[in-house]
């Protein structure tokens, strides 16, 4: 086969001025395009020693009636085997979508466990469905209440992030705590738990390499996404399974965590 003749010399100025103007092109096309959908999977190890849990984390769905996309998180989660999920928040943006929302959570197998975030309050939902739907499951939504798992080691508490309520580790069970925005970690600096669970950042949803996130919404402070040491103990903040605002990220896909403590 002949070699193919460009109509054109490639100088080296030409090739940089075509990856410039291409870059952004791809970029822009793996925000919009596949980011937002491409479901990642992480694994945080906590445990020093042999496991005792192993817990499912997600968080800030806002589902809007993407069905397929919220079963298929779902399948993921009971793919993976957990002793029980935890949720942390932004089930919803719109009442309207809550019935169909807690259809497609029902269908986890093991015990979920929930707390609201700041979208399920503007939604003005009846939080006793939410009760419902999460019971059914084996699990709880709580509303600034504790719940213990079925072997009576894991100790879960959840918080509203409406009141003062001030959570307290029971002892001789792990302890892991629910709660919506990350910086109210900083609340709570006595009380040491196994682990804190949160969410609402996002991540930033788009985060530019040497910089991090673009932007994070009031509540996060420093604790944008990943595993933090805190006075409270570790603290992992999730990236979320939806959007809000723009369906787009960048270095920053939907994510679920697989913790073992």
């Amino acid at each position: 086969m002949p070699p193919i003749k460009l109509p054109f010399k490639l100088t080296r100025r030409r090739w940089l001025l075509g990856l410039g103007l291409g870059l952004p092109v791809v970029v822009a096309g793996d925000a919009v395009a596949l980011e937002p959908s491409w479901l990642r999977v992480c694994h945080v190890r906590l445990a020093k020693d042999q496991p005792t849990h192993r817990i499912v984390h997600f968080t800030d769905v806002h589902h809007k009636g993407d069905r397929r996309f919220l079963e298929a998180v779902v399948r993921q989660i009971n793919d993976l085997q957990p002793d029980f999920a935890c949720f942390t928040g932004d089930l919803i943006e719109e009442a309207s979508h809550l019935k169909e929302a807690l259809e497609v959570l029902r269908q986890i197998r093991v015990p979920l466990y929930g707390v609201p975030g700041n979208h399920d309050y503007w939604a003005k939902v009846d939080f006793r469905l939410m009760t419902e739907a999460f019971k059914a499951t084996g699990g709880a939504w709580l509303m600034d209440e504790t719940a213990r798992t079925v072997d009576g080691k894991c100790t879960i508490t959840g918080l509203t992030c409406q009141s003062g309520h001030r959570p307290v580790p029971v002892r001789d069970t792990r302890n892991v705590l629910l709660v919506h925005y990350p910086a109210w970690v900083k609340r709570f600096q006595g009380a040491r738990f196994d682990v804190t669970l949160a969410g609402h950042s996002h991540g930033g949803q788009v985060r530019l390499p040497f910089y991090g996130p673009l932007v994070t919404p009031w509540g996060v402070d420093e604790y944008d996404w990943g595993l933090f040491g805190t006075k409270t103990g570790p603290l992992y903040v999730n990236a979320g399974i939806g959007w809000f605002y723009l369906n787009v990220r960048f270095r920053c896909r939907p994510e679920i965590t697989l913790l073992e403590i």
